[in-house]
């Protein structure tokens, strides 16, 4: 089995994990009620998916 001869340093740990971090999600607005909604998703709001109606949103 493969072992390290010699410790990698934390800076060079560290640079391999940068890209490693949780970026926040993409929000984009629907275009059928200007409702910020995370990109790829159906509007919570008025249940459209690229300009058409997926979910029937019962009104109260």
């Amino acid at each position: 089995m493969a072992v390290p001869k010699r410790k990698h340093s934390n800076a060079r740990t560290n640079s391999r994990r940068a890209h490693n971090a949780i970026k926040p999600r993409k929000l984009e607005y629907c275009p059928q009620c200007s409702t910020a909604v995370p990109s790829h998703r159906i509007c919570p709001n008025c249940g459209h998916y690229m300009g058409r109606a997926m979910v029937e949103m019962i009104e109260e």
